[in-house]
């Protein structure tokens, strides 16, 4: 690693809604360094898109807004600075993969025009430098007769190449951090094996960093140097991959793992839930906020968030199992049996 490029400290996002501000992330404390990647685990409704939005501050289009904490890319606080501003660095510095590559396209433009566009606003090529670029770029992520390609439209093309298309919109301008949120989602297995390899070929060749945002965990170990489970707008475990698989200490981690389909188990038994479903933004919990699905509630789980217990110097969890700062025996083998 040659340094930090994201220092994320204490994001609260929020939305105004008929009923007031509702926060969609509290207190999200990340950090990233160069050549890494970080995937951001959980349940759909957890937070990972929003935080990610928040990132690039595309969540104030949203009808969104960072109420605390800084955002630190390269030293500057993004949570501080104005659009004109931010415009100079997404698409240049920082670039987002989003999840439904048909609606990230334009389907009035080529596919050359769409990825030339950010070549010429940010690294101001002529019109004919930038659609060779564009061509090129095109090749780099795999798409067969590109020069072809260039001058297509996103619906005369597959699933798999729109996603392709939108990898190379985002790195044409070389990004030092690339967003990817759930880049393989709406894609068969081979294409998605296809797109990940590329992603780590590409992150590799150009020695950028990556913020993953999954709700596979098996994506996650095959990608992740680290690992930030989320959960109802907060980070409830971190780790180094090896620690997340290893030492699950959250009980909601322990129960997205044992969710994982083994292909050993018993085909008869019926595969493992976690019981419940995760609060809406205007009905968060008191307390630790998965205690209303958790099997090892206690009183003090039901009336006080918990703060973070760092397990080893790279393993946080946020769970009252670790009270006091010393790890509960009994309750941490519980955990570690299964939720």
């Amino acid at each position: 690693m040659a340094g930090r490029i994201l220092q994320i400290r204490d994001l609260t996002t929020g939305f105004v809604t008929e009923k007031g501000i509702v926060k969609a992330t509290d207190k999200v404390s990340l950090q990233l360094e160069k050549g890494q990647t970080l995937c951001l685990v959980g349940e759909s409704g957890s937070g990972k898109s929003v935080t990610a939005l928040s990132i690039m501050r595309l969540i104030d289009y949203a009808g969104g807004m960072v109420l605390e904490g800084s955002i630190e890319f390269h030293g500057k606080d993004l949570a501080q600075i104005g659009q004109d501003e931010l415009r100079k660095i997404r698409g240049d510095k920082i670039a987002m993969i989003f999840q439904d590559p048909m609606s990230a396209l334009n389907p009035v433009f080529t596919i050359g025009d769409q990825i030339a566009e950010s070549l010429r606003l940010h690294r101001g090529l002529s019109d004919s430098a930038a659609w060779k670029e564009a061509v090129e770029l095109l090749r780099l992520v795999g798409i067969p007769d590109p020069a072809l390609r260039a001058k297509q439209y996103s619906h005369e093309l597959s699933g798999g190449m729109c996603q392709r298309v939108v990898i190379a919109i985002a790195l044409a301008c070389r990004p030092d951090l690339l967003i990817a949120d759930e880049p393989t989602t709406a894609l068969d297995v081979t294409v998605q094996a296809q797109i990940l390899d590329l992603l780590r070929n590409l992150k590799d060749e150009l020695g950028m960093s990556i913020i993953l945002i999954t709700h596979d965990m098996g994506v996650a170990a095959e990608m992740a140097d680290r690992i930030a489970v989320m959960y109802a707008g907060v980070i409830v475990e971190e780790g180094t991959v090896q620690e997340i698989f290893n030492n699950p200490s959250h009980p909601y981690t322990v129960g997205l793992l044992q969710s994982i389909p083994g292909l050993d188990g018993d085909r008869g038994k019926e595969l493992f839930t976690i019981q419940g479903s995760i609060p809406g933004l205007g009905q968060i919990p008191t307390g630790c906020r998965f205690h209303p699905r958790c099997p090892h509630a206690m009183d003090i789980c039901r009336s006080q968030e918990p703060s973070d217990y760092w397990i080893t110097q790279d393993h946080r969890a946020a769970c009252w199992l670790f009270e006091d700062n010393k790890v509960n025996k009994s309750n941490q083998r519980k955990v570690k049996g299964g939720v």
